[in-house]
């Protein structure tokens, strides 16, 4: 008698068949890659019956990632972008599969209104790009960073577990990094002119880890507040002893300015007017430029070709900066001098997203030049919200400025407004990481890599599920 079959092999019957398909189509056609679709095929059964073990994977991956270069063009950063890709994948499977997982309260709520019309305005400058193909790359790029870091964290955080696992993922993955860094950068004495070496392969620089290093401290200190007194508590406040002079030891300016931006946007939360300090802030910016474009008084700040150098020594390295003698200053000076005049004759749509490179050398003015000006590395203007400005026009900035102001308020408001001591946490951590995020910004442009943004995107999304959240606390207590 025949045995019948039964159903629950029936998908491992499946699989194994598909498997042997790929596999004899990849022996006789030698493309190889086609023995792994079975494989792809079951990891996206298991990530869409476990979406928030895929999500706490891709948090966990953010510090460990490195970049790999797949061809002499094309690059991705591993394993992070598969697995935002794949989260990303998943989101909109889900969507398509249940439209009500996301209510109306959510598709309409300002943050992602004034989200989406940025994006809208990067495909109409990408539209007017001077290279299409680049700036489409960057646009497809966006929308999975979007879909991973903002979209299906909607449907993930509706827990406050989930905020709470997803951010000891990325703090306890990034202190595990810093620790193999301090470890490295021990056997080279706490060398400044090291500190990159000591980074490898999770780094590309100082700047990008000490960037993600001080946004940590924030939410290491919301945990800290949060926990009960006991082991858990004390552990915590070990890892920020160990974060902050980790921070000191990375040699960044910027990182430095940011956990003083920090501090300073706790308490101008606490006394609501982080707003207001934000606007502030643009209106000195702004003055600012016009006060050195007036009759090119900015040509008095240019630096001595001959003695604008690279210095190994860390005091020197601070001294040179205030003398306008460092070369990475000077370097920075040299390039937003060229990205304002930039302005000037493409100020609508911009020169197109991710261009930057390949149009700013003939707008450089040569008495900023430097040793490194030839830009072997492609590294764009070093101050993101002049990118946008550049690459997106004066209405992308303007959208970005908006988009930031609203998240700033909503940090601020959610503080007052809520009455249950975790989402009040999580508000005024949200708007310090992000002003820590816009200090480090200034003088970078992190804000599309995949350490950073995904940072500034998550709180974000932090922002619109504790604004629901409470709301629907608030009316169920009424």
């Amino acid at each position: 008698m025949i045995a019948k079959t039964n159903h629950t092999h029936l998908p491992v019957i499946f699989l194994s068949g598909l498997f042997f398909l790929g596999l004899l189509s990849a022996v006789w056609s030698g493309v190889y890659y086609l023995a792994a679709i079975p494989f792809v095929l079951l990891f996206f059964c298991a990530g869409w019956k476990y979406i928030h073990t895929v999500f706490f994977l891709l948090a966990c991956s953010l510090p460990f990632s490195a970049e790999l270069r797949v061809t002499a063009t094309l690059g991705t950063d591993f394993p992070d972008e598969l697995l935002m890709l794949f989260t990303a994948g998943l989101f909109f499977y889900y969507w398509l599969y249940s439209p009500g997982i996301l209510t109306g309260k959510t598709i309409k709520h300002p943050l992602i209104l004034l989200l989406f019309i940025t994006l809208t305005w990067s495909v109409v400058s990408a539209l007017f790009s001077t290279d299409h193909l680049v700036s489409a790359k960057f646009l497809l790029a966006k929308c999975w960073y979007l879909g991973a870091f903002v979209l299906a964290p909607l449907i993930i955080f509706k827990e406050k577990k989930a905020i709470k696992i997803t951010a000891m993922a990325i703090a306890v993955a990034m202190l595990a990094v810093t620790l193999i860094t301090l470890f490295r950068h021990f056997r080279y004495s706490f060398s400044f002119a090291n500190i990159n070496d000591a980074l490898q392969p999770f780094f590309r620089n100082h700047v990008s880890y000490s960037a993600m290093l001080v946004c940590m401290i924030p939410v290491f200190f919301a945990c800290y507040k949060l926990s009960r007194p006991g082991i858990t508590r004390n552990i915590i406040g070990s890892s920020i002893l160990v974060l902050l002079p980790a921070l000191f030891l990375s040699y960044s300016r910027g990182a430095w300015l940011a956990l003083v931006a920090g501090i300073f946007s706790w308490w101008l939360i606490k006394n609501k007017l982080l707003l207001t300090g934000y606007v502030a802030a643009i209106i000195i910016v702004l003055a600012t430029l016009f006060w050195l474009k007036t009759g090119d008084r900015y040509l008095e700040y240019a630096p001595d070709y001959r003695s604008t150098i690279f210095h190994e020594d860390f005091r020197e390295h601070l001294a040179a900066t205030y003398q306008f003698r460092d070369l990475s200053t000077a370097e920075r000076f040299y390039r937003w001098v060229a990205g304002v005049r930039m302005i000037k004759d493409n100020p609508l749509t911009g020169y197109g997203p991710n261009t930057f490179y390949y149009n700013y050398k003939p707008y450089a003015v040569p008495a900023f030049k430097t040793y490194v000006s030839d830009n072997k590395e492609h590294s764009t203007v070093h101050n993101y919200f002049l990118l946008v400005a550049i690459e997106q026009g004066i209405p992308g900035l303007v959208f970005f400025l908006f988009l930031v102001g609203t998240m700033l308020y909503y940090a601020q408001h959610l503080y007052h407004r809520s009455k249950d001591d975790f989402y009040k946490i999580v508000s005024i951590t949200s708007g310090v990481m992000i002003m820590m995020i816009l200090t480090v910004n200034f003088l970078s442009d992190l804000i599309e890599t995949d350490k950073i943004g995904s940072l500034f995107f998550l709180c974000l999304s932090v922002l619109i599920v504790t604004d629901i959240n409470t709301k629907q606390e608030s009316s169920s207590i009424r």
